[in-house]
């Protein structure tokens, strides 16, 4: 307690920069959810796609990010083993930071997507069942985090599957594709609408204060959906084409449609992203500035001083900006060749899984969900359009995911304890 007292600023200090070290590292390394297959399919540029993803993943961390954060980020451990010693829940969010900052980084040179989600939960678990106690972790928690790794990837890409075959039937593998685009089209963008109505009101305003109980918003997301679809349909209805075109030229005109949709669930994606997943680098933060402040006492909820949500939003946009283009190549090219239409059934897939996983309390990582979504999309071609070694590579890195962050926090916890106990 003592030391809070004595150090307590140095400590704010030490967690504001280790909080955008991994703030830093999810922009450099989350964003790809939103913008890889956008991309890959080339209907945005590297520079756009990073221009984009730089305003709406701010603004949803910025605007949507949170006033109040769990003091633990998905209860995973038990804050009762550090109501005597407080500071060495300081010690430990301090290092988890640090710890799943720098994995991420790492893992973002090399172009891995990995979860940041699992970064610090991996972290997090690593300091306090080594550094304080096995007890102290919920381990029910970490085994339904580690059986997302299957599940949900699994559905995201059973989904895209779907998504893409029913495309294929309805409208690539017709007669007269232009023709049968202008009837469907507007049928998936309406579903677009719906579900990312739904991610934007269940993952982003649900932070901001705006409470919308389910019903509501399943009745605002219908409304959605029918405006788009109905704008869809007029604004496909006004493109001229010529009929005597070859199936080329056809099917390029289609692709353009589906372009233009791509970029709006890109949008989408990027803010929802922003607002939850900046919880990972503020949680521990505003844990420790609680903790702080406090005296050493320990809340279920820590408050947001009003500089840690512009700090993770700048992070955010930072780690994009230097080191985004590398997993959004991995994402958008190295899995499988991309086209909008196949970029649209990845992209909704992944989103459609996000509200299934909201609706139905199950541990999710969007970064798998999105990995898993492209690879359903390939397997619909058949297996020789994936690149199994990126895919191998990309496995890997999952696996060592939550060794790499726990090993690194209890490194740095036991450092970080040494300086200040010494």
């Amino acid at each position: 307690m003592d030391i809070i007292h004595t150090y307590g600023f140095m400590l704010i200090v030490a967690a504001a920069a280790v909080g955008f070290i991994m703030a830093w590292g999810i922009g450099a390394n989350d964003v790809a959810n939103a913008m890889g297959t956008s991309v890959g399919s080339k209907a945005l540029t590297i520079k756009q796609a990073i221009f984009i993803a730089m305003i709406f993943e701010f603004a949803g961390a910025y605007l949507a990010g949170g006033e109040v954060t769990s003091t633990i980020r998905k209860g995973i451990i038990d804050s009762a083993f550090f109501v005597d010693t407080p500071e060495l829940l300081v010690y430990g969010m301090i290092s988890s930071l640090l710890a799943a900052g720098i994995w991420l980084a790492f893992a973002s040179y090399l172009g891995w997507p990995v979860s940041t989600t699992h970064s610090i939960v991996g972290a997090i678990v690593g300091f306090a069942a080594v550094g304080v106690s096995s007890d102290a972790v919920e381990w029910g928690k970490v085994t339904g985090i580690v059986g997302s790794w299957i599940i949900t990837p699994a559905i995201s890409g059973f989904i895209a599957y779907l998504i893409f075959q029913s495309a294929q039937k309805l409208i690539f593998d017709t007669d007269k594709p232009f023709e049968n685009a202008k009837r469907y089209v507007p049928l998936y963008m309406a579903a677009a609408g719906f579900i990312m109505s739904l991610v934007t009101i269940k993952k982003g305003l649900s932070h901001v204060g705006l409470k919308i109980d389910d019903g509501t918003g399943y009745m605002i997301a219908v409304v959605i959906a029918a405006v788009v679809g109905v704008i869809g349909k007029i604004v496909i209805n006004k493109i001229k084409f010529d009929p005597q075109a070859g199936r080329a030229t056809h099917f390029a005109n289609v692709e353009k449609v589906f372009a233009v949709l791509m970029i709006v669930t890109a949008c989408c994606m990027a803010f929802a992203h922003g607002s939850n997943d900046v919880a990972n680098a503020i949680g521990p933060l505003a844990a420790v500035v609680s903790i702080v402040e406090s005296g050493g006492e320990i809340g279920s909820k820590s408050p947001l001083v009003w500089w840690i949500l512009p700090l993770g939003g700048f992070g955010i946009v930072a780690g994009l900006a230097l080191f985004g283009h590398r997993v959004i190549k991995t994402i958008g090219n190295g899995i499988t060749h991309l086209t909008p239409s196949r970029g649209f059934a990845a992209e909704l897939a992944a989103a459609s899984t996000v509200v299934i996983a909201s609706g139905t309390g199950l541990p999710i990582s969007t970064t798998q969900t999105l990995v898993g979504a492209v690879l359903g999309v390939g397997m619909a071609r058949g297996i020789a359009a994936l690149n199994l070694g990126v895919v191998r590579n990309i496995v890997i890195s999952w696996v060592i995911t939550l060794p790499a962050g726990a090993g690194l926090s209890i490194m740095f916890f036991y450092t970080i304890k040494g300086i200040f106990a010494g």
